[in-house]
């Protein structure tokens, strides 16, 4: 996304999305960020909790970034991904404005969420206040009963090299049913 946007960030930070979901992470950053954190710190090497350490740099995490990186992350599992994605949200969004749900679906690539607010979020306190546990509760079950895992915590779908069309229709299909029974 970072090179489709034309962005060129400073700073990035990645966890386990990088390593297939394996706990890791790694950062980088510009030279000139490079050269400030430099002259502000003295110690060229501190071990500092929660910055990384045994549990992100170890040979199993190391080696599911290489396989991640050189197998899963390629520009043509992107297109793929990416593709689903927005057939994933585009069959969400229609479901919304077809029963006229106060909701919106966030969308970024290869992920799509859904969300309990006319308007998508811009900041931290709007995506807090978008959210409604017991909605949320019900939807994950269902759901799960459906057949779909949505990510715990919210409610989004990543798409990976293998999700096919048929397993987005078919999402479509029941978040659809859903929402008919939910406001009938």
């Amino acid at each position: 996304m970072t090179a489709d946007l034309g962005l060129k960030p400073d700073f990035l930070t990645i966890g386990k999305a990088i390593a297939g979901g394996i706990p890791t992470g790694t950062f980088g950053m510009t030279q000139a960020i490079a050269e400030s954190i430099k002259s502000m710190v003295e110690l060229e090497i501190i071990d500092t909790g929660g910055i990384g350490g045994t549990l992100a740099g170890n040979a199993l995490s190391l080696a599911s970034m290489r396989a991640t990186l050189t197998q899963v992350l390629t520009q043509e599992n992107f297109v793929h991904m990416i593709d689903l994605g927005t057939r994933w949200s585009d069959g969400v969004d229609a479901a919304i404005q077809e029963f006229n749900l106060p909701w919106t679906c966030n969308r970024l690539g290869a992920r799509g969420e859904y969300m309990f607010g006319k308007v998508a979020p811009i900041t931290g306190a709007d995506a807090n206040d978008a959210g409604d546990f017991e909605l949320e509760q019900y939807i994950h079950l269902r759901m799960l009963n459906d057949g779909f895992l949505i990510t715990p915590f919210h409610n989004m779908a990543l798409m990976c090299p293998d999700t096919t069309a048929a397993d987005v229709d078919a999402h479509t299909k029941a978040f659809h049913t859903m929402c008919a029974e939910l406001v009938s």
